[in-house]
């Protein structure tokens, strides 16, 4: 990974340390910081370092299966590593009565709606739970560089929250932040999944996120057929990182 010699984790661990810090001076002095917690590198990167810069009396894991989740014990080992207060709120009856609604209506959800509404209902989830917090919480984005550059994640689902700590590192770079953090391997480099269809994201791209992150900082990729992939999944996602667009009165 000759593209990362100068990448300094344990810098950018203080710098992003020091950022949620100030992030929540402004805009929440003593609110909790609520995140999702999948077992996954990103959300156990994520509440690290939250509960690094804000102490664990002020984090809020909330797990959300749909159903049975077979990595729960992943999810359940992070709350515990880290002593911070968490939730289990399983989602799956939420899910089903979206679909029951949808037969009572007369229409039924399609294959993009069947995946991707439980990542929304997560979502609604944690801004429930931040909103009955005693003091308020701020919902946690836990969205990494490189699923952001392919559109690997759910409008107003993941992609939502009220902050984003982590989105400018990629997934060779979050890595490397969980390793310099100390936390288990196993939970930092196992292979990622949205854990709802069964497939590692990796499969369902069609290229590994060392192929993806060497694209997004040479430009380059041997592949040409992943190379047009990758290129035409950032094209086509763009909406997902931008603004809603407003029509102006005199533009």
């Amino acid at each position: 990974m000759e593209y990362l010699q100068n990448f300094d984790a344990n810098k950018m661990i203080e710098e992003v340390t020091k950022w949620i810090q100030d992030w929540f001076e402004e805009n929440g002095p003593k609110a909790s910081a609520v995140i999702g917690i999948s077992g996954g590198k990103d959300s156990t990167i994520v509440a690290a370092l939250l509960t690094r810069a804000l102490g664990k009396d002020r984090v809020v894991g909330v797990l959300m299966p749909d159903g049975d989740q077979k990595d729960i014990d992943d999810s359940k080992k992070v709350v515990e590593l880290l002593g911070i207060k968490s939730y289990v709120v399983n989602i799956h009856p939420a899910v089903e009565a979206f679909k029951q609604m949808a037969a009572a209506s007369g229409y039924e959800l399609g294959n993009d709606a069947l995946i991707n509404t439980p990542p929304r209902v997560r979502m609604t989830t944690l801004y429930s739970v931040a909103q009955s917090l005693p003091n308020g919480g701020r919902v946690t984005n836990t969205c990494n560089r490189s699923e952001d550059y392919v559109g690997y994640s759910t409008k107003y689902g993941d992609a939502a929250g009220d902050f984003s700590p982590c989105s400018d590192f990629t997934v060779t770079e979050m890595r490397l932040i969980g390793d310099a953090l100390g936390l288990p391997r196993e939970l930092i480099h196992k292979t990622p999944s949205d854990g709802l269809c069964g497939l590692t994201d990796e499969d369902k791209l069609g290229f590994t996120y060392d192929e993806l992150d060497r694209y997004i900082f040479t430009g380059t990729l041997d592949d040409e057929e992943k190379r047009a992939k990758i290129e035409r999944l950032h094209k086509i996602n763009l909406h997902k990182l931008r603004l809603m667009p407003t029509f102006r009165q005199n533009d």
